[in-house]
């Protein structure tokens, strides 16, 4: 089984966030899923971004989300939803040994942090028309699985972003019973 570091979007650790963890969980994957917002929530997408870019700001969130892998293994899937993204590429390009990432709902560019380390494979999902992921979101994708050699992007019909999170109203249980059985196929491949 696989050892999973899940960094949640920009709502936070919501209820949904932690329902997704418990579906890896239920099949014998360890899934860590810090809070980087200690305890926040927010109800709007605009409300979280503006904490976390200035509230906190760049250096806070990437001292946070490295402090939320210190002391595990280095041979990780990390999955980072939305926001959580970026902060999952980074931690990809920084600690040595991923094992794996998996990028929901949104994909960081093929120029964030010197690229993406070859051998490390990645598997990205979201919805066509969704403005947070889109067209930009699937050729970055494309361009990270290249340079990782392995991979795969799924686009879903839909404009819906955060559609994994259960606990809000744009969840889509179908598809996201699709997206866990693709990480779980994916998962037992690394």
């Amino acid at each position: 089984m696989a050892e999973i570091l899940l960094l949640h979007h920009v709502l936070g650790l919501t209820d949904g966030v932690r329902s997704l963890a418990d579906r890896f969980r239920t099949y014998g994957h360890v899934v860590h899923t810090p809070d980087l917002f200690e305890g926040r929530t927010f109800d709007t997408i605009p409300a979280g971004a503006a904490h976390e870019e200035n509230d906190l700001g760049w250096d806070e969130m990437t001292s946070r989300a490295r402090a939320a892998a210190d002391g595990l293994t280095d041979d990780l899937i990390y999955m980072g939803i939305s926001m959580g993204v970026v902060y999952s590429h980074l931690l990809v390009c920084t600690r040595p040994g991923a094992r794996g990432a998996v990028f929901l709902e949104s994909s960081s560019s093929p120029d964030d942090f010197d690229g993406w380390p070859a051998g490390v494979p990645l598997q990205v999902h979201g919805h066509a028309d969704d403005e947070y992921f889109g067209a930009q979101s699937v050729a970055n994708a494309r361009a990270l699985v290249s340079a990782a050699g392995e991979g795969e992007v799924f686009v879903y019909p839909g404009d819906s972003h955060l559609f994994v999170d259960e606990s809000l109203p744009v969840y889509d249980a179908e598809q996201t019973a699709e997206v866990v059985g693709r990480i779980l196929t994916f998962s037992a491949l690394l």
